[in-house]
């Protein structure tokens, strides 16, 4: 096992890589739509993330959660009299209270809770809902909420919640759905469903509040073609029948706009490259529109009037969430690789500084271009200032699948760069951001065709100098760690050591022990269960390839997983022991991650460790300045 000791000199500086974690955060404060100044955002000023309320007319903040485990999910209602948050930890077996004994936190399965604005207690917001998997939540404004729930049991079921009367279900379904959102007037609920069984591409069902059908739109065409929908929002207008959508009929994401009543669709043919997100601005007059592009991210504005598309000047980098205002300023949170997030408005400014320190800075992103089996794929490359190769070099490997690593700050590749490795990390098919074809691209082979591009990227960075070929890293979390294992069973002599965290490591096991969504998404990845396509679970399980495993390897698992149970890490540990390989595996009793920073910081120590105590030579942190970095302001 490897050590990890810490320093008994009081008087030493903590390091850069240490503070970035440390530095308090906010995210982008979501606010009331009848209340604008009541506003709801997450930090981790505590030394974990929980929720705070914020009141901008008084400047006045308090902590609304407080779990040993921290809290994420919350929702302000339209009037601003409530914070509605998603209390997990309670399992199959545990009661229906905030404090009960047997509590999970992290299991993702539980209840909404509720608490005033202004502070008190937590009450259920729903009484007669048993906890589950939350599948969506819409509040309005006339004493109806519509809350969804997901069980292995049930599957997914959609409730209507009134005040002082029980729950009604209006929706259930063996396939996995979702609410989406509920009209301005509370009169139409717009589902996003897979009932045609491909838990990639939605269609969309409207109905009212006792559940009888409006409307359908299905791109699936009942399941036989791969054309997804989401709902974006209804209009803020009161009987406003309108309906944001987003849609992939031209290869990629963008908006158009569903009248659910008369059933007329109007397409917004906003022309720019890459996936294009949009919301309403708040008098219904345009859309604030988010576009991805090759890493980073930009804003527009969208005039419905006259179709004029104009954007909204932010710096280079990637805008992580943006939100108009009523006063017509957008509020967006930015970053860049170099620079920490900051909440900006286009009025000027920050809305929203966190206390303390903020996070030193780090180097910026390089962009690479490297031809792969299926096409040009893209990698953000990240090297200790100076330095010339071969260097140690880390791939760090996005989770998802279906999402994609950008040019945004992040305390983890640059703790590695402070440590003298180069950080790579690869966009490989299956990454969202490149068009519906290379998101899709990972059916039926999966695992198998993301290893491929990233073995074309390990290639360049081995033959262009960066890399040495001794001391290369395969890491990721989550689909990123399930990434690394496979990895190392099928491509052993590319791989100097493997770090994984939150893994799926038996994908069999992991099927049939994890969240009832998930085991959707596996049955429309890889084509059927384990029982229908054994050959192809076989081959895209890193547990067939363990004994081919060379390098050392470094795991780390929640032991309250719901996404990747622990059963399925242990059988992967259990034959890594069996045969005497090199590895280390730490359980921690949190879920799918840990939103405690002295965790997060304990498991990068132990990574950071193991790496050098294997690899030989790799370099200590390199103890830059704060003044070092780069990149706009």
């Amino acid at each position: 096992m490897t050590e990890i000791t810490e320093s008994t000199d009081a008087s030493a500086p903590m390091p850069e890589w240490e503070q970035r974690f440390r530095a308090p955060r906010v995210s982008l404060p979501d606010w009331a739509e009848d209340a604008p100044d009541r506003a709801l955002f997450v930090s981790n000023e505590t030394g974990k993330y929980e929720l705070y309320a914020w009141d901008r007319s008084t400047g006045g903040r308090r902590q609304v959660t407080d779990r040993p485990s921290g809290t994420t999910d919350g929702v302000l209602t339209p009037d601003g009299e409530w914070i509605w948050w998603f209390c997990d930890g309670h399992g199959a077996s545990s009661g229906p209270g905030p404090d009960s004994d047997s509590a999970a936190e992290g299991d993702e399965f539980g209840i909404w809770l509720r608490q005033p604005f202004a502070g008190g207690a937590d009450v259920p917001a729903a009484p007669g809902l048993d906890p589950a998997y939350s599948a969506g939540l819409a509040i309005g404004r006339h004493g109806a909420s519509v809350i969804g729930r997901s069980t292995d049991e049930e599957g997914t079921t959609i409730h209507v919640v009134r005040e002082g009367a029980g729950p009604v279900e209006i929706y259930r379904h063996r396939e996995s759905a979702g609410v989406g959102d509920l009209s301005h007037d509370g009169t139409l609920i717009a589902v996003e469903h897979t009932e045609h069984g491909d838990a990639m591409h939605a269609a969309l069902r409207v109905v009212r509040l006792d559940g009888t059908p409006v409307a359908e739109l299905d791109d699936t065409k009942g399941g036989s073609v791969e054309l997804g929908l989401e709902v974006l929002g209804f209009a803020p207008v009161d009987g406003d029948t309108r309906l944001l959508v987003g849609h992939q009929r031209r290869g990629r994401w963008e908006p158009m706009i569903w009248d659910v009543v008369s059933g007329e669709e109007t397409d917004l043919a906003v022309e720019l490259p890459g996936d294009v997100n949009a919301e309403w601005y708040p008098d219904g007059s345009g859309l604030l529109i988010a576009h991805s592009f090759e890493a980073r991210g930009e804003l527009w504005r969208y005039d419905l009037a006259t179709r004029e598309l104009v954007r909204i000047e932010t710096p280079a980098g990637s805008v992580s969430g943006a939100s108009a205002r009523p006063s017509g300023d957008v509020e967006y949170l930015w970053s860049s690789a170099a620079l920490p997030p900051q909440v900006r408005s286009t009025a000027g400014g920050t809305v929203l500084d966190p206390p303390g320190a903020r996070a030193p800075e780090s180097v910026p992103v390089e962009d690479v271009w490297v031809d792969g089996p299926g096409g040009r794929v893209h990698a953000l490359v990240q090297r200790p200032a100076g330095a010339e190769g071969p260097l140690p070099v880390i791939f760090d490997i996005h989770g998802g699948p279906t999402w994609h690593d950008s040019d945004a700050f992040a305390a983890g590749p640059a703790a590695w760069v402070d440590h003298g490795y180069a950080v790579v990390r690869v966009n490989y098919r299956g990454s969202t951001g490149y068009g519906r074809a290379w998101t899709d691209a990972l059916k039926h082979r999966v695992g198998l065709i993301e290893l491929e591009d990233i073995a074309a990227v390990r290639d360049w960075a081995v033959g262009s100098g960066l890399a040495d070929p001794e001391r290369l890293i395969l890491a990721g979390g989550s689909w990123g760690g399930y990434l690394t294992l496979l990895g190392l069973g099928t491509q052993p002599g590319a791989w100097s050591l493997g770090l994984a965290a939150v893994p799926v490591a038996d994908y069999v096991t992991a099927y049939h022990d994890e969240m009832e969504a998930l085991k959707a998404m596996d049955r429309t990845l890889l084509g059927g269960t384990p029982e229908e396509v054994p050959e192809r679970f076989e081959i895209s399980s890193p547990l067939t390839y363990v004994d081919a495993v060379r390098a050392p390897v470094y795991i780390s698992a929640g032991v309250n997983d719901p996404r990747c149970p622990i059963r399925q890490v242990e059988n992967y540990v259990d034959r890594l022991a069996a045969r005497g390989a090199v590895h280390e595996v730490y359980r921690y009793d949190a879920g799918h991650g840990s939103l405690v920073v002295e965790e997060r910081i304990k498991q990068l120590a132990m990574e950071i460790a193991f790496a050098s105590a294997h690899l030989g030579g790799a370099p200590a942190a390199a103890g830059r300045t704060s003044g070092e970095g780069g990149g706009p302001e």
